[in-house]
């Protein structure tokens, strides 16, 4: 390139941010504009705006203090999204050797117009998993082998004189993308983006019963005792009966179409029920009836990130120890007393992640792939990391102008046999210390990750998002 060309698209470039100011003082309803006073770095100064927006430090009094992890235990069944109805499971054996065991295509992966949205579950020998199509499979858990496949896609004509009796208006098969699986009395019970609730025999695949509802579900579901609960898109709770399939109860918390492309799953414990639900809202209710018990809102406003105004609870929240653990994208992690909703603690952390309690802490992963470990009783932080270090990359653009900074995105965590595991978007499952952060071993999965591993009979289990489900020993 000549001189001068270089020229012209520096002083375009200088132009165009000269310009800036004059863009923020157009745009509508004071978008753009802000209250507080611009800080501008000295020379070899960078400001972070993570860090900026997160405002968190390790707490002084807790520096140098050890905390208490629990040893694993065998994890002789993986019956729900988050492990168990709790979505609690602080300390697993799994991936002792940490190597691939096997890996096996279970059809659909990722697309324009689907998502594998469905993390694994596992039960009696088998592994079960529902791919970007609703065909869900039947695998088993010790050389991957096929058992049985079902594939829940309603024929194009049968879908839409469903959605006409239901008074929808018709629609498409296209794009029914999302649900997931869970396990209970000897039946799977599928959520699907079809917009229908199916139970199958979990040995050989057949349908007992499926019920169709009014919008799709992106979320998976949980079983508990006689009830199988499901959050749909436009967020509303369904309970519906584990033998026969009818809805027994519904609850609809406030409407909130702005939601991420990940979807949680509710937590169940005795006749609690805990929802989440896009607009931020954590609602408990009595699992028998539906009725509210308490609700609490995790959303805060940020004049530094627009996207705070999505307040989705995308992580699934966990019961551990008679508290509730939830976190929001819009920047609020909370640790709720189970009977109340009164708050034990609050931080400023925005996260799409479940939080994980374990011994005298709980460990989260934000969305801008921070580390941290939190304690349990106080609230105060130990310390964090940054899991991105040295992950970081541009990517496209022209003479260094116009590209893209591409950070991972990171699914988790979970303990096994002392390692924190969590997997990304690079495709990685990578172990870390749970001690000290320091990251001690990683595989390479052969596409990215979207979902948390599970574990199951010392293994762990990893879906990619090309529709691979890969076997760790």
């Amino acid at each position: 390139m000549n001189r001068v060309l270089k020229v012209v698209l520096l002083s375009g470039l200088a132009a165009t941010v000269a310009s800036c100011g004059t863009v923020r003082n157009i745009l509508p309803f004071g978008l753009g504009k802000t209250d507080q006073p611009q800080a501008t770095a000295s020379e070899g100064q960078r400001i972070s705006v993570l860090e900026f927006e997160q405002q968190l430090a390790p707490s002084a009094a807790l520096s140098g203090r050890d905390f208490f992890i629990p040893g694993p235990q065998a994890a002789t069944a993986w019956t729900q999204p988050g492990g168990n109805a709790e979505n609690a499971v602080e300390h697993v054996i799994g991936g002792v050797d940490f190597t691939v065991a096997w890996r096996r295509d279970i059809g659909a992966g990722s697309s324009r117009t689907r998502q594998v949205m469905a993390p694994v579950v596992a039960d009696n020998g088998r592994v079960f998993v529902l791919d970007g199509e609703a065909t869900v499979s039947a695998l088993d858990a010790g050389s991957g082998a096929v058992a049985w496949t079902a594939n829940l896609k309603p024929d194009e004509r049968e879908f839409r004189r469903s959605m006409f009796s239901l008074g929808l208006g018709g629609g498409s098969t296209g794009g029914g993308f999302g649900g997931g699986v869970a396990v209970g009395g000897g039946k799977i019970f599928v959520s699907s983006g079809y917009r229908t609730m199916t139970a199958l025999d979990q040995a050989t695949g057949a349908v007992i019963w499926s019920t169709p509802v009014d919008v799709p579900i992106h979320g998976a579901p949980t079983v508990s005792g006689s009830r199988v609960f499901v959050v749909d898109v436009e967020n509303q709770i369904q309970a519906f009966d584990t033998t026969t399939g009818q809805q027994v109860w519904s609850y609809r918390g406030i409407p909130e179409p702005a939601r991420l492309m990940r979807a949680s799953s509710p937590a169940v414990t005795g006749d609690t029920v805990i929802a989440p639900f896009s607009s931020g809202e954590v609602v408990a209710l009595r699992a028998s009836t539906g009725q509210a018990v308490w609700q609490q809102v995790l959303s805060r406003a940020s004049r530094t990130s627009a996207l705070s105004e999505i307040r989705d609870i995308a992580g699934r929240p966990v019961i551990s120890r008679g508290a509730v653990y939830a976190v929001s994208h819009s920047g609020v992690l909370s640790a709720l007393d189970i009977r109340s909703g009164q708050p034990k603690w609050t931080l400023p952390i925005a996260g799409v992640n479940a939080p994980l309690p374990v011994g005298d802490v709980v460990y989260i992963v934000s969305k801008t792939g921070e580390l941290t470990v939190i304690n349990r009783e106080s609230g105060q932080i130990y310390w964090t990391r940054d899991l991105n270090e040295g992950r970081v990359r541009r990517e496209g653009g022209v003479l260094g102008f116009w590209g893209r900074t591409v950070r991972p995105i990171w699914s988790g965590p979970l303990m096994a046999s002392n390692r924190l595991v969590l997997t990304n978007s690079d495709g990685e499952l990578v172990a870390f210390d749970p001690k000290t952060g320091a990251q001690t071993a990683s595989i390479r999965l052969g596409g990215p990750v979207f979902i948390a591993p599970a574990a199951y009979n010392g293994a762990l289990y990893v879906l990619t998002d090309k529709g691979d489900l890969v076997s760790i020993r």
